[in-house]
């Protein structure tokens, strides 16, 4: 079964804890602090396999976990590093954040790799906070927490042209011809329950991919039938093939059938109800009317700047003609890959809920603790110049910054968050 949809669950690792040690050695008081650092969280990493097509990997597993980093040790030894997870998906991939439906990353064009989730810092050991003032530190640094997220993926493939058009005009009589694509062909609606993809080769022209997208019917777009599952694949085609079946074996009228495909298209994404189309009037093999359903169908859409070819898929006839002027109308259009624009970024979305945290003065050092600061540093960047605006931004929406201010702080003051010291300036 063609898999081009599946919800999964993914963690990056924790970050290994800190360690609280001290060396024996005489005179040196307690020992001397000697806790090593814990290592780096593992990454969930993403990565095209040109040898994939489907996501059929993903539909009976759906818990991917990166490995947590191992705590510190004692004389300074460093905890391991949690070894990275890489998932495998097929070119043309995009992975959502479940509940609000945004782009985390599009698997296409140049985007070969992309860590979906980072694995949490490991902590510092308390050799690290011996101070003059503070020559036994009994406290180590903990690792930062694990992200965790319910993603969406969805493959929406990578064609230049699709084929649209209701069940039964002989779009894969069409694919079959004019590529290399072997789809299944029969005389039952719906027979194409994937999209099947062929490249086609011209002499002294550019080739391009094509994708025989299945049946739509009306209704598809609030989805009715099978066509609704896969609108999806023609959002990245920069040309669509409207192929209908002019002789009406079905009973069906040609020009009224190109209407309601197109509405719905437009129903499900206006933006691609827009992109250039092409009519392929099929099936002229079969007609045997006295009136010309293919001059209908001239008069009706090319005063709308839509050319119609008359064409038979089993006979060949008028196919290189239609094919040539495809060709030449796609060198006239963007040719980049059509790649979705990240909207979600995991590293800003941090689920604190209503966790505590207080706000106190120590000497001339305003100190701000609890599990929400805990939490909020543990899965913020800080070395990024979009952590560090995140950063300022989670002080000022979370009323910090208020409160500091109540208490009394002034510009050039002192800061503490853990591990983390800053001057206050408005």
């Amino acid at each position: 079964m063609f898999a081009d949809r599946a919800r999964i669950f993914i963690r990056a690792g924790k970050g290994g804890d800190g360690h609280v040690s001290f060396r024996r050695e005489k005179y040196v008081a307690n020992g001397g602090p000697d806790g090593g650092d814990g290592g780096r969280g593992g990454d969930v990493i993403f990565e095209v396999d040109e040898g994939l097509n489907t996501l059929q990997d993903y539909r009976h597993k759906r818990k991917f976990t990166a490995r947590d980093g191992e705590q510190g040790g004692k004389r300074r030894c460093h905890g391991a590093d949690g070894e990275d997870i890489v998932l495998k998906v097929p070119e043309g991939t995009v992975i959502k954040e479940s509940e609000s439906g945004k782009v985390i990353a599009d698997m296409s064009g140049d985007n070969r790799r992309q860590i979906i989730l980072k694995g949490g810092k490991g902590g510092l050991g308390n050799q690290h906070f011996a101070t003059a003032t503070m020559q036994v530190p009994k406290y180590a640094q903990p690792g930062q927490p694990a992200k965790e997220l319910y993603v969406d993926l969805e493959l929406k493939v990578i064609a230049d042209v699709g084929l649209v058009g209701f069940p039964n005009v002989g779009k894969s009589t069409f694919l079959s011809r004019v590529t290399n694509a072997q789809p299944k062909i029969a005389n039952y609606h719906f027979t194409t329950l994937n999209p099947n993809l062929g490249v086609v080769d011209l002499p002294d022209a550019n080739g391009f991919v094509i994708a025989d997208i299945p049946g739509l019917i009306e209704g598809a777009s609030e989805g009715v039938g099978l066509g609704h599952q896969f609108l999806r694949h023609i959002e990245r085609t920069k040309l669509m093939i409207h192929v209908v079946d002019a002789a009406g074996t079905e009973g069906r009228d040609p020009v009224d059938d190109i209407y309601k495909i197109n509405n719905e298209l437009k129903a499900y994404n206006a933006d691609i109800a827009n992109r250039p189309q092409v009519i392929a009037a099929n099936k002229i093999d079969a007609i045997f009317t006295e009136d010309d359903p293919v001059q209908r169908l001239k008069d009706e859409f090319e005063p709308q700047g839509v050319k119609v070819f008359p064409i038979s898929g089993v006979t060949g006839q008028g196919i290189k003609e239609l094919l040539y002027y495809v060709s030449n109308e796609l060198q006239h259009l963007d040719q980049e890959t059509i790649v979705f624009e990240q909207e979600y970024f995991p590293e800003e979305e941090i689920p604190m809920n209503d966790l505590p945290y207080t706000v106190e003065k120590e000497d001339d050092m305003y100190v701000v603790e609890g599990p929400k600061i805990e939490k909020m540093l543990g899965y913020t960047n800080l070395d990024s110049e979009r952590g560090f605006a995140f950063f300022q931004k989670f002080l000022k929406d979370s009323g910090i910054l208020e409160q500091l201010e109540e208490a009394g702080i002034q510009e050039g003051d002192t800061v503490r968050m853990y591990g983390l010291q800053f001057d206050y300036y408005k």
